[in-house]
């Protein structure tokens, strides 16, 4: 038991060139340095429930990085039995350690399990409608090649009663699900650090955290607007009218039109809005949901007049774009009023209409019907 990191273990292979696995925890040495320090906390399995100082605890995780690393190496390499030893280390024969899978996570505590299961639960539904997690495969165009051979889907997985939401990017993830029935654990899981586009040795730790992070932050941001994604009045006006933005007249993004609908539901996939997207990536989406051509200028000229009108944003130095806080508004509200409200208001008197929607839709009828009556107003036929 390490007394910094707690539990973790070194693999050395016995046979040339010894090749070896280190894995260690961060959380535990999160706590380990807390109590150290003073900071009062409660445990939530391997992370944090509450603390008395939640600047000072993060400031302390902010210092895990390649040093703390290199230092348990070293400490136990001196402890057991390795197939060299420090003649061949003079010699310029030793260990350089590298990052093979890095998990970075964010944990956000609710103040009540029922808070907790109510907002996963609105989660999960939105990326089975909006996400179209199950089966959906998504190329994406961020480093990524013709022959490259990997998966892309968002999936969610079912075990029990326990719920994961899996979004998948080449050989990394990023994973989410309820902690112990009262916290939203959200999980970047790096397989390979290149997909991120970061180099392996353990010295670009700090570069992948950030990124990492960021995947994090933005997969939550997308699921905030989720759950309260009302487009202000002025907002609606500037998407659905034309408009001058920046000198030059903007035409309006259309609520109902064909093209417009496929594009906010492209723009809502998951995927798109934690790592981003290209015109490529985002135009085959589009051109899929419309079941049609869809050319490159027509992507071009949309994406023009999303990032006039402040919806999305480019990623410096990268062909690559993102989605602003109301160019995520945007994607859901359209999304969600096309395929949620207003279908099933347009067919309230259809099967298989909910029974209730049914019954309100003849009150109404009714009530219509008996004030025309009332006014010897005669309905039109």
């Amino acid at each position: 038991m390490d007394a910094d990191f707690g539990a973790g273990f070194i693999k050395i292979c016995s046979y040339f060139p010894y090749p070896g696995k280190v894995w260690v925890n961060g959380h535990e040495w999160a706590k380990r340095q807390a109590l150290k320090a003073g900071i009062g906390f409660t445990e939530l399995a391997n992370g944090f429930a509450s603390c008395e100082d939640s600047v000072a605890l993060q400031a302390l995780c902010n210092r895990l990085g390649p040093n703390q690393i290199e230092e348990f190496f070293h400490r136990w390499m001196q402890v057991i039995p390795i197939p060299l030893d420090d003649r061949d280390r003079l010699a310029g024969f030793w260990w350089e350690l590298s990052m093979r899978q890095i998990e970075v996570s964010r944990t956000i505590v609710f103040d009540a399990p029922r808070r907790a299961r109510a907002f996963f639960e609105s989660t999960v539904a939105d990326n089975i409608d909006i996400g179209r997690p199950d089966e959906v495969k998504l190329i994406f165009a961020r480093q990524i090649r013709k022959n490259t051979n990997a998966e892309f889907a968002t999936r969610i997985v079912t075990r029990g009663t326990d719920v994961t939401i899996n979004a998948f990017y080449k050989h990394s993830r990023i994973k989410e699900y309820l902690k112990e029935g009262r916290a939203l654990r959200i999980e970047t899981v790096v397989n390979s650090p290149t997909d991120l586009g970061v180099q392996r040795r353990l010295r670009n730790l700090a570069e992948l955290i950030d990124k990492a992070r960021a995947a994090n932050r933005r997969l939550l941001d997308i699921q905030r607007a989720g759950q309260g994604c009302a487009i202000e009045t002025a907002l609606w006006e500037r998407i659905s009218q034309p408009s001058l933005e920046e000198g030059r007249r903007t035409g309006a993004i259309r609520f109902g039109d064909k093209r417009v609908m496929a594009l906010a539901d492209a723009l809502c996939v998951a995927l798109n809005t934690v790592i981003g997207f290209t015109n490529k990536s985002l135009r085959a989406s589009v051109s899929q949901l419309l079941g049609g051509p869809y050319s490159a200028a027509q992507m071009t000229y949309d994406l023009r007049k999303l990032r006039l009108k402040g919806l999305i944003t480019r990623i410096p130095h990268t062909n690559s774009y993102t989605l602003t806080p109301e160019g995520i508004r945007f994607a859901i509200t359209y999304t969600k009023l096309g395929h949620r409200v207003l279908p099933p208001l347009l067919a309230a008197n259809q099967q298989p209409a909910p029974i209730g929607l049914q019954r309100a839709l003849n009150t109404i009828e009714n009530y219509v019907g008996n004030y025309l009556e009332h006014a010897k107003l005669k309905a039109a036929a």
